[in-house]
């Protein structure tokens, strides 16, 4: 599947962002397949749980910026959209393995999995406000609900970066662990021998409160999201994203 490996580990299936040489930047292409395999999987009474790691030296750095000027995300039916609605709407349990840099969708997905493991030193980022657009992926929701509103509003407003070791202490991370995709597949192992139909049924009671006012604030999100992207504070704010990047 291009830049996105999928491997079968018994009933676990593996899903890795596989393009190392752009710190796993995620492309229209990789949201397309990231998609598809989650539909694959939850259709697959084989597949008992999903874990998602990044190759190389980072998670993901995020979209890819030139893709992501050239085909932004204008619709229900765009790739990255098709690829945040089953991810929210999965029904069986997802862990993420994180390491190195976790930027945007990087961290928003996060919130989505069931369970995150992840380095000490892996640098998560929302830079959405710094590049003239707002949260995406329900993440305005998600976020202050985990960590508060005073936290989301530093993260979010002044797009620092944060840790995994302040991730963990958000509760964002479940441990930290110097190789958290070995853990992810410890743990999904141990979930997968678990009954199935109880462990859907359960994750579905545990987001049940929350499920569709996450899914409202993600279409909101999408709307202002796709205003924001044809502002002009949005593209001077890229061009000096590029700029800097070429840089340094």
């Amino acid at each position: 599947m291009g830049n996105i490996s999928s491997n079968k580990l018994g009933q676990v299936m593996h899903l890795m962002l596989d393009r190392p040489e752009k710190k796993n930047a995620l492309t229209p292409a990789m949201y397309s397949d990231l998609a598809k395999a989650l539909n694959s999987a939850k259709d697959d009474f084989d597949i008992r749980v999903v874990v998602i790691s990044g190759a190389g030296n980072a998670f993901t750095g995020g979209n890819d910026i030139l893709d992501f000027m050239d085909t932004p995300p204008t619709g229900p039916d765009s790739p990255v959209m098709q690829f945040l609605s089953i991810l929210h709407d999965f029904p069986k349990p997802l862990i993420a393995a994180v390491h190195g840099n976790a930027v945007g969708i990087g961290t928003t997905m996060l919130m989505h999995c069931d369970l995150v493991y992840a380095t000490a030193d892996a640098k998560l980022s929302m830079p959405f406000v710094s590049l003239g657009l707002v949260p995406e992926a329900g993440s305005s929701l998600l976020f202050p609900r985990l960590v508060g509103h005073v936290i989301a509003s530093e993260i979010f407003l002044t797009g620092r970066n944060f840790t995994g070791t302040e991730a963990h202490e958000m509760r964002l991370v479940n441990e930290l662990t110097s190789d958290p995709l070995a853990k992810a597949l410890e743990v999904a192992e141990v979930i997968a021998n678990q009954p199935p139909t109880s462990i859907i049924n359960t994750k579905a009671l545990l987001k049940s409160g929350h499920h569709q006012a996450v899914a409202m604030v993600m279409e909101a999100e999408s709307e202002l999201f796709r205003i924001a992207l044809e502002s002009d504070e949005a593209q001077i704010a890229f061009m000096k994203f590029l700029e800097k990047k070429s840089k340094g």
